[in-house]
């Protein structure tokens, strides 16, 4: 299966608006792959709360066609951007949090993409690193971070226990200087 053709994706900040498509996006890209929670089951959190605010969120458009809804746009994915603590001694880094992009986008760059502007983002903000965690068997995310400059900077081995196995946590993080 080739990935999809994917003209004009654009990334900007979350707006409040987009919590209903954030929250099922983030539903529906739910795996074992990546969550150390359980499936979301009905009634839904809300996406957006006191400290998953929209101004957090990187969201990926692209150009719905024409014949679905002219001149519209729909969420192809989302990133999470934060400081990893309110430590003024960390305020020099940023971290991924979370990271989504929707079935019928993968393998279209979506993902590089928000990787990419969660990067120009950090150093915008101020920031010199950015880090993220990642699990241990989550072979395509680690490939993707590994050739976007992220390097391993150590494991937590067996951090989580997941579906009957312990599965490593692992560190990764990278320089923001040009």
């Amino acid at each position: 299966m080739s990935a999809p053709a994917l003209h004009s994706v654009s990334v900007r900040t979350a707006r409040s608006a987009d919590e209903e498509a954030l929250g099922e996006l983030d539903r529906s890209t739910w795996s074992t792959l990546h969550a150390v929670v359980p499936r979301p089951r009905p009634p839904y959190d809300p996406f957006f709360d006191e400290r998953h605010r929209p101004d957090d969120f990187l969201v990926a458009e692209v150009a719905t066609p024409s014949a679905v809804r002219p001149g519209g746009t729909c969420i192809a994915g989302y990133i999470r951007l934060v400081p990893p603590t309110p430590l003024a001694s960390n305020a020099h880094v940023r971290q991924i949090q979370g990271l989504a992009v929707a079935t019928w986008a993968r393998g279209a760059g979506v993902g590089r993409t928000l990787l990419r502007a969660a990067c120009a983002e950090a150093r915008r903000q101020g920031a010199n690193r950015i880090t993220l965690r990642v699990l241990g068997h989550n072979t395509p995310a680690r490939a993707l971070y590994a050739s976007e400059g992220f390097a391993v900077e150590g494991v937590l081995g067996g951090e989580f226990f997941l579906q009957g196995r312990y599965v490593d946590d692992v560190l990764m993080g990278r320089s923001l200087t040009l």
